[in-house]
């Protein structure tokens, strides 16, 4: 199951980087590092199975350089994979908006919580709302079981376990207090929305 989520999170990767602008493998690794590598180990070897799954899916497809001379097909592999230039499909695009919609338990986790904050700028406001709100939840249950854990071990650890276990417990306070934040400035701009909309829906009076 965990390797489901790691290949869902991917794919919403890799789909928003491209639906950006296309690029060549090299470059979508690179930012595929810089995008998962806040919130995992990101390993290269995953990529190319998932490209070649989207391929096969019409989700994105190759724009490969001309080989007039048969140069490009004498290539090694790795350097033939550095000229394919990688775009997203209209039914890429739609699959990605498909993702950007879903605000299930797995977009509040720790590595598909990361990939969807990414692109919420091209994410509905009520979607993300819904994403903020299961992610504090989700880590409001983790402070609970590490303050639980904490009253019941701080007798029993040394001073640098019990360090290493109050850093992690700020570090989750640390987020929740950000994402309060957050959701608070998310839910002001939609009330803003909702009284300018509700504004410019009331009928002009007319002089008489």
């Amino acid at each position: 199951m965990a390797g489901k989520k790691g290949a869902g999170v991917l794919e919403l990767a890799v789909l928003g980087l491209l639906h950006e602008a296309p690029m060549h493998g090299y470059e979508l690794r690179k930012r595929l590092n810089a995008l998962l590598g806040m919130f995992r180990a990101f390993s290269y070897g995953s990529l190319y199975p998932c490209l070649k799954q989207l391929l096969a899916k019409g989700l994105i497809t190759e724009d490969r350089p001309e080989d007039r001379d048969g140069t490009t097909a004498a290539l090694p592999l790795q350097s033939r994979r550095s000229k394919i230039v990688y775009k997203l499909t209209a039914e890429g695009k739609e699959r990605l908006q498909d993702l950007l919609t879903e605000a299930g338990p797995a977009s509040w986790e720790d590595e598909g919580f990361g990939v969807h904050f990414a692109f919420f700028s091209h994410t509905r406001a009520d979607v993300r709302l819904r994403i903020l709100e299961g992610r504090r939840s989700r880590l409001e249950e983790r402070l609970e079981s590490v303050r639980s854990a904490l009253a019941r071990t701080r007798e029993r650890v040394d001073t640098y376990t019990l360090e290493l276990q109050n850093h992690g417990l700020e570090s989750v306070e640390r987020e929740v207090r950000w994402l309060n934040e957050l959701i608070g400035r998310e839910r002001a701009e939609q009330e803003q929305a909702r009284t300018s909309n509700t504004t410019q829906d009331m009928p002009r009076e007319t002089g008489r």
